[in-house]
């Protein structure tokens, strides 16, 4: 296999067939890659992991994966090209978006773009302990809500949930909180109410517990609520989850969620390592969606070409190459590449980086 990286690999690669045939062309790749990804022992981790092997085992491709226990160490290697790629979560929205955690004067928008991602059966969704009666995100009212110190993202998504009930934090009381796993610990000892996880990600222990757990369903004909939750979150999307505690085909749940993992790469990274890494995920699906059930989110038909990062144009070729590139998809990623030009040009227009007062300067100008 010749793995030697080059321009002309881009028109060669590319004589492939429907994803996952046997007839399509063997991927050129390097000898190693690196990844970012959440810490071990996450479901990000467990997945790149399992990627790795299935590479090492059909293109003898050394896969290294860089566990990183925040945004920041997860995206910037990337972005400043020591590591290929990160298989990141919706943090990655607020890094090229250049907000909360990110607008700072040694940070600000990072140019990011997607190669693919996984979008499971499972969602984004409220668990509220099932004693505390929270039929509805109305019903949030005047419970207790756990607020993640340092994590913009958490705080990001569980104030979204409650924008969908029409409320805010002054509404209910807010119990800070060191991480994820704290915050649901304290759901468990009835020191808290609600939080959000993913369904497969969260509330097995709470729901084994004597104060149950009752998953808060997003109904999707609720269009006022859909609207305030994604004004708070736009990278929230509808979906209908079929996996998670207490929830299967039988018990499904209306609700909404982004991709996880998120397989993104620095804007200039070679377009031809960026379409030869998504057709080897592609080809290779079968043999690590078996080993690893989590990751069958990859699945070349759960891919989503209208979210709200821009695909880079290896990307783009490669699903082009498969039929399965719109031209609403087209219209959609030139729209957000153009955006985030115009970031992009705003920042580096800012003169003032002093970090005195920066966050509204920053803000003003975006």
């Amino acid at each position: 296999m010749n793995k030697t990286l080059k321009t002309t690999g881009l028109t060669m690669a590319l004589a492939l067939c429907v994803a996952g045939s046997t007839n399509a062309a063997e991927p050129a790749l390097p000898d190693t890659l690196s990844w970012t990804a959440y810490n071990v022992g996450s479901s990000g981790y467990g997945q790149s992991v399992a990627i790795g092997k299935a590479l090492q085992d059909a293109y003898g491709v050394t896969l290294r994966v860089v566990p990183a226990k925040n945004d920041v160490s997860r995206v910037v290697p990337v972005v400043s090209g020591q590591i290929d790629f990160a298989a990141a979560g919706s943090g990655v929205f607020y890094a090229v978006e250049g907000v909360l955690g990110w607008a700072k004067p040694e940070l600000g928008p990072q140019s990011l773009q997607m190669v693919m991602s996984s979008t499971g059966r499972n969602c984004l969704a409220l668990g509220t302990a099932a004693d505390a009666n929270i039929k509805t995100a109305a019903d949030l009212k005047g419970k207790r809500v756990p607020w993640v110190i340092g994590s913009p993202a958490l705080q990001t998504n569980v104030t979204a949930f409650l924008a969908y009930g029409d409320l805010t934090w002054d509404d209910v009381i807010k119990v800070e909180v060191s991480g994820f796993d704290a915050a649901w610990k304290l759901l468990l000892n009835d020191q808290a109410d609600a939080m959000t996880s993913f369904t497969t990600g969260g509330g097995t222990e709470l729901n084994a517990s004597p104060r149950g757990l009752h998953w808060l369903s997003t109904p999707h004909s609720e269009t006022e609520n859909w609207a305030r939750m994604q004004a708070v979150a736009p990278h929230m999307a509808q979906r209908v989850a079929t996996a998670g505690t207490n929830i299967s085909d039988d018990y499904s749940l209306e609700c909404g969620g982004f991709p996880y993992p998120i397989l993104v790469t620095a804007s200039d990274q070679d377009p031809a390592l960026v379409e030869n890494m998504a057709s080897a995920i592609t080809q290779q699906f079968d043999n690590f969606s078996s080993a690893e059930p989590s990751a069958s989110g990859w699945a070349a038909d759960r891919q989503n070409f209208q979210w709200v990062l821009p695909y880079h144009q290896g990307a783009v070729a490669f699903w082009k190459s498969q039929g399965m590139w719109s031209d609403a998809a087209d219209a959609h990623n030139a729209y957000l590449v153009e955006r985030q030009a115009v970031i992009a040009a705003a920042w580096d227009a800012l003169e003032d980086k002093s970090a005195d007062g920066f966050k509204e300067r920053w803000m003003l100008a975006r």
